[in-house]
């Protein structure tokens, strides 16, 4: 009998929670490897509806459509801010990964940083602060510093930058004094992340950590394989590593870390229990991508490998390069040779929404970013081009 012959295998059905451009790149990883699909989303245009075989188009804690999400043969989530509890529930009746308890981690930085630190790892210095008589002269050692909502921030969401306690004060107030986390900043070399692919102690796998360049908060773009030293790259793996390893995580997960000083020191930001942002570049240049991973993981299939086929750069594509009027023109993107676009069929465009990302493939990393920034600025000349003509 093999040792994998519990795994799930297709035509099996598979659940996901969510319905967004993750769930609709899961979903066709899924389908295109033989399963069945059912998308929780209360959106009747989400994106992962359009491939998925059943769309239960409800609230992510409505009873009935959980019901029917325990029916499937497994079921995972494309992110963090879906209910734990619903997660919990589903986990009496079908297979669950990540498992709700590692997705409520990643809702509450508190409680991020708290495993990070568990897991024998390093955070940036921070505090928690609840309420206003938190905030005091002893605060100033993490000034200048970020002040970040404990849950539901995201895409520099619910984050403020303040350099003295009088900011301090008027962020914490501006963020309705719900409890956050001051986080004190760090003199950054570079910004990295880690997707690790991980079933058990004796198959974890992780993809080539990519080098993230932010834009107001929101990632720009993505450089493979990272320019950083090659024994940097192999500790941020091997941190990875360790953290899905003391949260006992099964799954695909997102390890952001910061590079701090000359001395490149390695500190663990935030986790996704999830695909990510930064790993959409596997898509085209590795042996597997990290959709692939959730569905072989979910299904308790060992990871596939993770080589990285050539050097690459990812480029998100936002709502800022619609034009008033039309679609982007995407004739350069579509006519280099190397490029490939990814929309995500979102109907509704608005500035600083994800609406899809190519990636540029190259002979070296810096060959491979200096290309896709040309081409994304050609995109976004092109939009205030078409918007000054329409004047």
């Amino acid at each position: 009998m093999s040792r994998f012959s519990s795994c799930i295998l297709p035509p099996a059905m598979l659940g996901i929670l969510g319905g967004g451009q993750l769930g609709a790149m899961f979903t066709v990883a899924a389908k295109t490897m033989g399963y069945q699909v059912t998308v929780l989303d209360p959106d009747p245009d989400a994106p992962a509806a359009q491939f998925a075989d059943v769309h239960l188009c409800s609230n992510f804690n409505n009873a009935e459509a959980l019901q029917n999400m325990a029916k499937c043969a497994a079921v995972t989530t494309e992110f963090e801010n879906v209910s734990a509890e619903s997660m919990r529930w589903l986990a009496q009746y079908t297979v669950v990964s990540p498992s709700g308890d590692c997705v409520a981690i990643a809702q509450d930085r508190q409680q991020e940083k708290e495993w990070i630190a568990r897991a024998g790892l390093t955070t940036v210095p921070y505090t928690v602060i609840s309420t206003e008589s938190d905030i005091n002269d002893s605060l100033n050692a993490l000034l200048p510093g970020i002040l970040k909502t404990a849950t539901l921030g995201y895409d520099g969401k619910g984050q403020i930058a303040v350099d003295s306690l009088a900011e301090l004060q008027a962020a914490f107030t501006r963020l309705r004094q719900v409890r956050c986390v001051l986080e004190k900043k760090v003199d950054l070399h570079a910004e990295i992340s880690v997707v690790v692919a991980r079933l058990n102690n004796q198959h974890t796998v992780c993809f080539p950590p990519a080098e993230n360049q932010h834009q107001n908060g929101i990632l720009a773009y993505s450089v493979v394989p990272a320019r950083l030293p090659q024994p940097v790259l192999k500790q941020a793996e091997n941190m990875a590593n360790q953290l899905a390893q003391a949260m006992d995580y099964q799954g695909v997960m997102a390890v952001e870390m910061f590079v701090a000083g000359n001395e490149m020191q390695l500190l663990v930001n935030e986790i996704a229990p999830r695909p990510h942002n930064s790993g959409h570049y596997t898509l085209d240049a590795c042996i597997s991508d990290q959709f692939q991973q959730q569905v072989r993981l979910m299904c308790g299939l060992p990871p596939a490998a993770t080589d990285l086929l050539m050097p690459c750069c990812m480029a998100n594509i936002l709502g800022d390069v619609w034009p008033e009027n039309g679609e982007p023109n995407w004739n350069a993107v579509l006519n280099h040779k190397t490029a490939c676009l990814h929309l995500y069929g979102k109907k509704q465009v608005r500035p600083g929404r994800k609406m899809g990302h190519f990636t540029v493939l190259a002979d070296n990393p810096d060959q491979a970013w200096q290309t896709a920034r040309n081409l994304h600025l050609h995109l976004q000349n092109s939009a205030q081009n078409s918007s000054t003509a329409s004047d």
